[in-house]
């Protein structure tokens, strides 16, 4: 196991063969292959298993209420555009409390990175269907099996004309922190929706099932092109991995619109706090 900056001894109170030990070292890794400065990064996250993640790094991080990481990093971004925000939970965490957040998130486009332990369970809360559940999937709660399509938030994410969307499955390791690189290096809202397993609380969605039921993304594919991305993120079994999109053309983020960075683009933490200050964050 490589050693980084960015390692933290800590009690890590997840069930043995998680897949959030493994997403939680290639974090780790990637972070340091980029040489990004552990001062310099702040994460943001909810309630749940993959929210207590930013606990187990060394460096910044704001854990707050469930389903509300993505208006803290957010208000993050905007209070320090220099700094590197990411954004983390689970796809309970993300997609159903916080699902209304994700759509407004993508719609203001703030330059943050969200990575999302989609593993289709709630697990914190021991095994109730989450958003990502399949069709059938049977749990203590959903006794005849869930009766719903799952949510796609691939497809939402693009249809809301997201500028990054990926996916990766921790199994992969180089493709996985391949991917986090290229969404921390992307300017711009970047999603990163990530099959990491729960092995205590869902047996169908294992790390065998993950193998079997992905591919990996050709280089031939135009990850530029939104039509081709929108029909990769609609195919059902297998899934496809890798960058599905990167809009090539800028789009202009939260912070270069903002009124509160029209005229002065000092942070506003360096700032005198002035009301009318408060008033622009606000708006």
């Amino acid at each position: 196991m490589k050693q980084t900056r960015y390692d933290f001894s800590s009690d890590i109170a997840w069930c043995p063969g998680c897949g959030n030990f493994i997403l939680l070292q290639l974090l780790k890794e990637s972070l340091e292959e980029l040489d990004l400065d552990p001062k310099n990064l702040v994460f943001s996250s909810g309630i749940g298993q993959a929210a207590k993640m930013p606990q187990y790094v060394n460096t910044s991080f704001f854990n707050g209420l469930h389903g509300r990481a993505l208006p803290v990093a957010t208000a993050v971004k905007l209070a320090n555009p220099e700094l590197l925000v990411i954004a983390e939970g689970g796809d309970g965490d993300m997609y159903g409390e916080g699902g209304n957040h994700f759509l407004h998130t993508i719609r203001r486009n703030p330059n943050i990175v969200h990575l999302v332990h989609n593993n289709m369970v709630y697990g914190l809360t021991q095994g109730q269907a989450s958003p990502t559940s399949g069709k059938g999937f049977v749990t203590p709660i959903q006794t005849e099996g869930v009766i719903l399509e799952p949510f796609n938030p691939l497809a939402v994410a693009l249809s809301l004309d997201a500028p990054f969307v990926a996916r990766t499955f921790v199994g992969n390791s180089e493709l996985t922190k391949q991917v986090i690189k290229e969404a921390i290096a992307y300017n711009g809202y970047a999603l990163v929706d990530i099959f990491d397993p729960c092995v205590s609380f869902n047996k169908i969605n294992t790390y065998g099932w993950y193998k079997q039921n992905t591919y990996v993304l050709d280089e031939h594919y135009d990850k530029t092109d939104k039509a081709s991305a929108m029909a990769k993120a609609m195919e059902d079994v297998p899934f496809p991995l890798g960058v599905l999109y990167a809009k090539k053309e800028h789009k202009p983020t939260l912070e270069e619109q903002h009124p509160l960075y029209q005229q002065d683009r000092t942070p506003l933490y360096r700032r005198s706090r002035t009301t009318a200050d408060l008033e622009q964050l606000l708006q």
